[in-house]
């Protein structure tokens, strides 16, 4: 007699966007994206004021889409930034969603992933888990030391689609990521370049904190001394100077546009200038792979670009052309975030991974 298939329902809130996806087993039955226009969301004063409206659009898809409510088995959303974590697959409870719903958390609409994950999980009586959070922290030692004492670097990145397609990069390849050197590299708004040792995450730029290349939003890595000049100077206030460095950077500053593809249109066209920001940007991430590099001892198997902007041939080609000597260079272009956390829940459903604990933390020592 057949096994009847695991369903789980799958949320992830992005900025201006909510997807959902339901899968049976590791087949998606259903998914459907809603996208909000600037103006619809301006009228919330925070976010977590959008979470009826993110969680209307999940209940009515899951409606649409023929599949009883009461036939799920679990349900996984989106984390955004709690305390740091070890890789895995984590139960959703109180004390998780209570850090999920704090100022910094909320401060990206991912963390609403999580909390309306947690109220249907708990209306089914069904398990809740949210799969890899930005804030998975497996950095050795040497990583983390800044010469400043105050200051430590932090592990914050795309860690769901990067640890992602690492193990899709080993499955395809008859490796085992617990036995892999690798460098995955998530171009999108930032981009944060991260270097794969034994199934670890050992060392990581923070895009979150303007560490690293600059993205089409986000500056990236700037000479310190300017901007403290910057914020010294009267003209801006802190909260200007962050939006600047975060938001309202790096390409949508030099440019006037946060989209490669316009960028590209204007190369095209003759513009001289387009073309030095996009090459300086693929500059910048080839030296920021060259440095994970480093941090994996020139041992590198494999070189993996994925995220939105690995969609343009001409990006990947103006990396590829500094970085192919080190390690052959494989592309996954955009992400597969609902797959990435449905995978998650489903090795725990099904036995082949033990769940995790918020607060529960043991971090080996790396060496």
């Amino acid at each position: 007699m057949t096994e009847p298939a695991v369903r789980i329902l799958v949320i992830n809130p992005g900025s201006t966007s909510t997807k959902i996806g339901i899968y049976e087993n590791l087949t998606c039955a259903f998914n459907k994206t809603v996208r909000y226009h600037h103006a619809e969301l301006e009228g919330y004063a925070s976010i977590m004021e959008q979470k009826e409206l993110r969680r209307a659009f999940v209940l009515s898809s899951v409606q649409e889409s023929g599949i009883p409510m009461t036939s799920l088995q679990a349900v996984v959303g989106r984390c955004g930034m709690v305390k740091p974590l070890e890789s895995g697959t984590y139960l959703l409870d109180e004390h998780l969603v209570h850090d999920l719903t704090s100022e910094e958390s909320m401060r990206h609409a991912s963390s609403l992933g999580g909390v309306i994950a947690y109220e249907i999980g708990r209306q089914l009586s069904i398990p809740a888990y949210v799969v890899d959070p930005v804030t998975i922290d497996e950095m050795i030692p040497q990583a983390r030391l800044t010469g400043i004492k105050a200051i430590a670097r932090r592990s914050i990145f795309h860690a769901l689609n990067s640890k992602y397609v690492a193990k899709r990069f080993c499955r395809e390849n008859q490796k085992r990521y617990e036995e892999s050197r690798l460098i995955v590299v998530h171009l999108g708004g930032g981009i944060s370049v991260s270097a794969h040792r034994n199934g670890r995450t050992i060392d990581v730029n923070d895009a979150s904190a303007g560490d690293g290349p600059f993205g089409s939003e986000r500056a990236g890595g700037l000479p310190v001394s300017a901007v403290i000049e910057l914020c010294f100077s009267g003209l801006y206030t802190k909260e200007t100077i962050f939006t600047q460095i975060m938001s309202k950077g790096g390409m949508q500053m030099l440019l006037g546009t946060n989209d490669l593809r316009e960028a590209e249109k204007r190369i095209d066209q003759g513009d001289d200038y387009a073309q030095l920001v996009v090459e300086a940007m693929a500059y910048q991430v080839s030296k920021q792979i060259g440095a994970m590099a480093a941090a994996l001892e020139g041992e590198v198997e494999g070189i993996i670009l994925t995220g939105g902007l690995a969609f343009s041939r001409r990006f990947v080609q103006l990396i590829e052309q500094r970085v192919r000597k080190m390690a052959p260079v494989t592309v996954y272009p955009g992400e597969d975030e609902l797959r990435a956390m449905a995978e998650g829940a489903f090795a725990v459903l099904t036995g082949r991974e033990q769940v995790k604990h918020y607060g529960v933390r043991e971090i080996e020592n790396v060496r």
